[in-house]
């Protein structure tokens, strides 16, 4: 059985980042603390640091423990002020992380369900490319991923992908852009200028496929992984670009651009990614027993 006292050393130690620091707010000896870690790891039988260069970092079994003991002490402390009688609001982190290709608006939505759980929430949302973002999920350093992307089959990330909506593709572009179009959509995309998604995006490959079919064959004039950075291009005349339909409105007041036609055929899926755990984070099954809801139009019940 695990010796929460040393737990608690590893815990402290995992805050600080280092034994001297974390002996300071124990009020015990580094060589204590040293000796207290050592037995914790021979009892798991893993180590929990790598030492790197005077600071100390957590291995990835170090994080997953990290994460489990944030949550021990944090109801150790709740406990705390419910027996000697102290009002106490448990908060409760959800540490998220967003694929830079999701559109920021889709991005809160398919959050939103997380602020209506009976319990106060704290999001921590942290944005990157895929791959980053299912290490850190690996490393239990998040609790869910929002992405467009199913995970990759060459990954060894163990875990739940699920649907939570889908959406046509809406093409905008700026008035001035527009105005030189000389035929009707999609035929006005052939030659015109095409902001595009990155390689990690899960539209890419089907928008590519959708213009061949086609057989229109627009110019690229720039490629971005971050989807607020390609709506700026859209609104500054640069280049045509696609989002969701479901945001159609939203797109239109937000950029200034105006829609020039919606690809029926043409579908993005969204997924909220998360780990196998015994418990779930009720954050994360709010977000998947109600988010595929939003979606207004395009929508299928998956």
């Amino acid at each position: 059985m695990i010796n929460y006292k040393h737990l608690h050393y590893f815990w402290m130690v995992a805050k600080e980042k280092s034994i001297a620091r974390a002996s300071e707010r124990l009020n015990l000896t580094p060589q204590t603390i040293s000796g207290q870690l050592s037995l914790l790891e021979e009892t798991l039988g893993v180590a929990l640091f790598d030492r790197v260069g005077r600071h100390l970092e957590l291995t990835d079994t170090g994080h997953r423990v990290l994460t489990y003991a944030d949550e021990i002490f944090s109801l150790g402390s709740e406990l705390e002020s419910i027996v000697h009688d102290r009002p106490t609001e448990s908060v409760l982190t959800f540490n998220v992380g967003i694929a830079d290709v999701v559109p920021k608006s889709i991005a809160y939505r398919l959050l939103e369900p997380a602020l209506h759980i009976p319990a106060l929430v704290r999001i921590n949302c942290h944005e990157s490319n895929l791959d980053s973002l299912l290490g850190d999920l690996d490393q239990h350093k998040l609790d869910l991923v929002i992405s467009d992307n199913q995970v990759p089959a060459d990954t060894n990330i163990r875990g739940f992908c699920r649907p939570i909506g889908e959406s046509t593709l809406t093409f905008f572009a700026a008035p001035k852009l527009a105005d030189t179009f000389e035929q009707a959509f999609p035929n006005c995309l052939d030659k015109a200028p095409l902001l595009l998604p990155g390689n990690a995006s899960g539209i890419r490959a089907q928008l590519q496929q959708w213009f061949d079919r086609r057989h229109i064959h627009p110019r690229i004039a720039g490629e971005f992984d971050d989807s607020a950075l390609m709506e700026k291009f859209g609104q500054a005349g640069i280049g045509i670009f696609a989002l969701p339909t479901a945001i159609k409105e939203e797109i239109e007041d937000k950029c200034e651009v105006i829609p020039i036609g919606e690809a029926e055929d043409l579908t993005v899926r969204f997924y909220a990614i998360s780990m196998l755990r015994k418990v779930s984070h009720p954050a994360v099954t709010a977000i998947t027993a109600k988010a595929r809801g939003w979606l207004a139009r395009g929508t299928a019940d998956l």
